[in-house]
């Protein structure tokens, strides 16, 4: 039962991660594509930034003139066109993140009000596309800290946008006289347009105070330069801008809720709006199992969102890794049951893997190998212990970013 348990499960990963793929969503975006008399310049960011300049060259082809990818290391599948294709540092941005930004600023650089640039923008975007207003080892120390501050991710993006040249609406500036012809991949729950890579290309909703207070709040190390940026506003209207936003979680939760009800699974989808601690998410889901426990008809609960982790250790692992360790010991006293959290592209945190996965058999093959759930997840190590017990999940980078997606799964 627990190997058709896995087996169903990949199924379900499978299908949900094709179901958001983004070739139809800007095949459809570019149905609005305007008419260009000058030239027509691509600039895609993000983790599904190759995946999204790819379906573009394929409809627009030759009209377009040339332009930048930026996406993270591994993510590109070869040459596109006459594109340039820079992988660069995530979630930390680095040396080749500045450079890709840097050509992208020179490609759009010098173009007239007939002139288009086509952006593209998915997630991942924030760390891969950074032109920084204060030195790059303060950049760099600054996202480290927010990463292990347990932020949110709008948290950390408006302290991101006021440190940059590019965030926050300032890449459309850059553009000016030249339009910019936006098409957004969202991987944040709401979809706000401001926040989705901090928004190079889009009116900043968030204030300097706010961007104080979440200074304030997570204690950050600021320079005096920092504190000079926080407290400058950002482009609060732009008129060269339309913006296409699409992708969404819901997307991902409807479709593993299809795909459990095929393989024989009542299905409920219980949130595509998920913002809590990883650890809290995956105990919250094991409860869930529990009291379904028994259950005489096969149950699937599905939900999407982003969790984030607290560090509190230096191990190896993501948010989706901890989130499906944390259920395995209440889920060990559910016959016939799985719990496994995926991030939709394909890369979990700093690690190779999508995601992790557990079942009723997690916790007992774990104490046989002297493996400590709790001290595990204390040293945010959830990578080393999956792999222990077989329950990594590797997708490789997918081509999409559009949140996370969890399930639990009860199989009679």
């Amino acid at each position: 039962m627990l190997e058709t348990l896995r087996k169903d499960a990949d199924i379900i990963i499978k299908n949900a991660i094709e179901s958001s793929l983004p070739d139809s969503a800007v095949k459809k975006a570019l149905e609005k594509f305007p008419e260009v008399k000058g030239k027509i310049i691509l600039v895609s960011v993000g983790k599904a930034g190759w995946q999204m300049a790819s379906a573009a060259y394929k409809e627009l082809g030759d009209r377009i003139e040339g332009g930048v990818v930026v996406t993270k290391y591994d993510h590109s599948k070869g040459a596109i066109g006459n594109l340039k294709i820079v992988e660069a540092g995530h979630p930390v941005p680095d040396e080749n993140s500045y450079r890709g930004t840097e050509e992208a600023i020179n490609a759009v650089s010098n173009l007239t009000s007939s002139d288009m640039v086509l952006f593209l923008v998915s997630g991942g975007g924030s760390a891969l596309f950074e032109k920084p207003l204060i030195p790059t080892e303060d950049m760099e120390k600054l996202t480290s800290e927010l990463l292990a501050s347990g932020a949110s991710i709008t948290e950390m993006n408006t302290i991101r946008k006021r440190m940059s040249a590019v965030k926050g609406g300032k890449f459309a500036l850059l553009c000016k006289p030249a339009r910019v012809f936006s098409i957004v991949l969202s991987d944040i729950i709401g979809d706000p347009l401001d926040m989705i890579a901090s928004g190079p290309a889009y009116p900043d909703k968030s204030t300097k105070e706010e961007a104080v207070a979440i200074a304030e709040k997570y204690n950050l190390s600021l320079t005096p330069l920092m504190k000079e940026l926080l407290a400058k506003e950002t482009p609060k209207s732009l008129d060269n801008t339309e913006t296409y936003v699409t992708g969404s979680v819901k997307e991902l939760c409807k479709s593993a809720s299809k795909t459990s009800e095929e393989l024989g699974y009542k299905p409920f989808i219980l949130t595509s709006s998920l913002s809590c601690i990883a650890r809290e998410a995956g105990v919250f889901m094991a409860n869930i199992a529990e009291t379904y426990s028994s259950s005489k008809e096969s149950l699937a609960f599905i939900c999407g969102g982003e969790t984030v982790v607290k560090l509190t250790g230096k191990g190896k692992g993501g948010r989706n890794q901890e989130f499906a360790l944390a259920s395995a010991p209440i889920l060990s006293k559910v016959e016939n049951a799985a719990i496994f959290s995926v991030g939709s592209d394909g890369t979990d945190g700093p690690t190779d893997a999508a995601g992790g996965y557990v079942d009723t058999d997690t916790l007992s093959t774990l104490e046989k190998q002297g493996i400590d759930i709790d001290k595990v997840l204390f040293d945010n190590d959830a990578y080393n212990a999956l792999k222990a017990s077989g329950g990594l999940v590797m997708t490789g980078p997918t081509g999409t970013n559009v949140n996370d997606f969890a399930v639990l799964l009860l199989k009679r």
